[in-house]
């Protein structure tokens, strides 16, 4: 028996426990306990039914992914592990609580039985990693729920709460809080009492046999999900094997499923989003501030502001309980940010996300002020004012004065120099950029700005504050517009330039549109506001003309597009009439039809050049940081992995050499930044 399980016989039922820290993943040392714990328990004729039981945090998390496209020689593999389990001559009885997701959950249903305590949950999350389940999950989960639930629950792909896994009949049965494995024995002991079957669920064929023969159910499903699928190879994959699950024998079922994993697994997709997945969990990893660095202990929050940024900014730390001066200048705008903080939690809950009681307890956690002084006892305080340097300074310089010693001073700021904010105040180690992106109790993520004096204490806490509110943090260094959005900027520089050069609107967003993004550039403005910042007045731009006609997006009925009452778009001839007049009174010649690839090369290469630039300037970390904020920041589509990741899939060579291009024809906006071409001329890459 390998070190990380133990075995008890407690009256005839055998407790094998597993305890591998963090989270019982299924690497080989716990196959090998396993299994070897199993065969034991087999072959005791003392045992009369068996409890699958883990110690720690959580009952197995899932597969060990580290071990994906890998040769693994040690122990057994995961199907030898779960093919023990369900053609075992004795009742097993999965005893559950923390997670069951992934693998651990599918080791759970070769299980005869399943018990969990209510805080627990289970699932099927690997549609997350651009993958489905390869261990029966998509063959056994349909058999206990039916296939429309199945599809359900492995496309969305989010763990489902125990109490409500009990009513869809993913578990058997709860046990109390706190009292698993005398609950969990005391049912294996009622099952062998009542001398209850062997439950195999492979076995089990009503809830499949009702849509055998009909493809309804996978018709309405990729009808009602083809925009939350669209790009994505796994979602169509699941409903594939849910398919066989339905219309073939089990074991025929199951090669399918293997089949269509292993085509996930060896995918660029699935490569990616595993990718991204790891990324997400590097972003807290600096190496000047240790895990163990002490951060400053966060219980109350002051935000500055009360408009749409700093309500939202509010809401995080509302809904995380902790209380919340909000401070305005004025009384009006004071109520209406107070206004517009209810209205959001009460539309939550007329959609059941929270009660009433909750949307009561999370105002009253409010305190509204009129004066800064009100900010003396808090534990940080947020600026989110308007984006203009001296009010900033102003702000940080009535901040210092109040603010008690040790509090955390921080900016809401989306582009402007922390450092110089910071000389406003006596205390620049305790000031720290917290850049929440809109809106700001939706966006996960938050750049954690450091400055260069920046405490390791001030640093560390808002990496730990993140977590807390939900957010994953993501570390920048001063720069302009810090990570996301200075990647992003060439994008939105390129895709104004294009346009003025004979390329639509409409071929623009179109062609983003396939690359993968939700919306183009130009859909994306419209959407937001073309107002939301100001155009460079020195400059004569398409979006300043626009403006001046009155023509805001979809809020004044037109901005690039024309929309009607329903806010739906048709191209607009008056901006095809604008973008010539003001190509013509730049000189700019019509360079004729661009192709997709033509357009994507031009707005998306030069994101992935100026991520470059952030490496080299050590605004960013690494590169999997930028990835992290662009996917999260921007929506850029998780299957490409991001924008560094994305280069190294094309190939940095080729990048550089139409970089080049493009220098040749449009200037120095695309020179190739040394870092790119180093990487490009020595085989290099970002990420790999």
């Amino acid at each position: 028996m390998a070190e990380v399980g133990t075995f008890i016989l407690q009256d005839g039922i055998g407790i094998l426990k597993i305890d591998s820290p963090p989270v019982n993943a299924l690497g080989a040392k716990v196959r090998t306990a396993l299994y070897e714990g199993l065969s034991k328990f087999a072959a005791d004729d003392s045992v009369d039914a068996i409890v699958l039981i883990c110690g720690g945090r959580t009952f197995f998390a899932g597969a060990d992914i580290s071990e994906f496209g890998k040769q693994v020689k040690d122990g057994p593999n995961l199907g030898k592990v779960l093919e023990e389990v369900e053609s075992g001559t004795k009742p097993i009885v999965a005893a559950i609580h923390g997670t069951a997701l992934g693998g651990g959950y599918e080791l759970a249903l070769t299980c005869h039985y399943r018990i969990a305590v209510p805080s627990a949950k289970v699932g099927l999350p690997e549609v997350k990693l651009g993958l489905i389940p390869g261990g029966g999950g998509t063959q056994r989960l349909p058999r206990l729920v039916g296939a429309a639930k199945a599809l359900e629950i492995m496309v969305n792909g989010d763990p489902v709460p125990a109490p409500k896994a009990l009513e869809l009949g993913m578990i058997d049965a709860l046990a109390g809080e706190g009292a698993l494995l005398e609950d969990a024995v005391a049912f294996a002991r009622k099952i062998v009492a009542e001398k209850r079957p062997l439950r195999r669920i492979r076995d089990i064929h009503d809830k499949v046999d009702a849509d055998k023969g009909s493809t309804a159910v996978f018709d309405d499903f990729r009808q009602k999900n083809a925009r939350s699928m669209r790009g994505f190879k796994a979602p169509e994959n699941i409903l594939t094997a849910v398919e066989a699950a339905v219309e073939l024998p089990f074991d025929q079922g199951m090669k399918r499923e293997r089949e269509l994993f292993v085509e996930l697994l060896n995918s660029q997709e699935s490569a990616a989003q595993r990718y991204a997945f790891f990324a997400e969990r590097q972003t807290t990893k600096i190496p000047d501030v240790p895990l163990t660095s002490d951060p400053v202990s966060i219980k109350s929050v002051g935000i500055i502001g009360a408009g749409t940024m700093g309500g939202g900014i509010a809401m995080n730390f509302l809904t995380a309980g902790l209380p919340v001066v909000l401070v305005e200048t004025k009384q009006e705008a004071l109520d209406r940010g107070l206004a517009l903080i209810r209205k959001n939690y009460e539309m939550s809950a007329r959609k059941g996300r929270i009660t009433q009681d909750q949307v009561e307890q999370r105002m009253g956690l409010i305190t509204p002020a009129l004066d800064f002084a009100a900010l003396a006892d808090v534990d940080l305080v947020i600026e989110a004012v308007f984006e203009d340097m001296a009010l900033k300074k102003e702000v940080f310089a009535k901040i210092d004065a109040v603010a008690k010693r040790g509090a955390i001073l921080a900016s809401n700021t989306s582009f402007l120099d922390i450092d110089e904010i910071a000389s406003a105040t006596s205390r620049p180690q305790d000031v720290v950029g917290l850049h929440f992106f809109s809106p700001a109790n939706v966006m996960r993520l938050l750049e954690v700005v450091r400055g260069d004096k920046s405490s390791a204490a001030v640093i560390a806490a808002g990496m730990k504050l993140a977590k807390l509110i939900g957010k994953l943090p993501v570390l920048s260094r001063v720069g302009f517009g810090f990570i996301a959005n200075r990647v992003m900027a060439p994008r939105n520089q390129q895709s104004e330039a294009i346009i003025l050069e004979g390329v639509s609107p409409q071929e623009v967003d179109a062609a983003i549109y396939d690359y993968g993004f939700a919306m183009g550039p130009f859909q994306m403005r419209d959407l937001a506001g073309l107002d939301v910042t100001k155009p460079d007045p020195t400059q004569r731009t398409v979006r300043g003309e626009l403006l001046k006609m009155g023509r805001l997006g979809q809020k004044s009925g037109g901005g690039f597009y024309d929309y009607d009452e329903n806010r739906k778009q048709t191209p607009a001839p008056v901006v095809k009439s604008v973008i010539a007049e003001v190509a013509a009174s730049l000189g700019i010649e019509n360079n004729g039809p661009q192709t997709p690839d033509d357009i994507v090369a031009r707005l998306l290469y030069p994101v992935v050049n100026e991520g470059a630039k952030v490496l080299e300037e050590g605004i960013a970390i690494r590169a999997s940081d930028i990835d992290v904020a662009c996917i999260l920041g921007y929506n850029w589509p998780i299957y490409t992995g991001g924008p560094m990741f994305w280069a190294d899939t094309v190939g940095l060579a080729k990048i550089v050499a139409k970089l080049e291009e493009l220098e040749r024809s449009y200037g120095p906006a695309f020179h190739p930044s040394k870092l790119l071409k180093e990487k490009a001329e020595t085989g290099g890459t970002f990420t790999r």
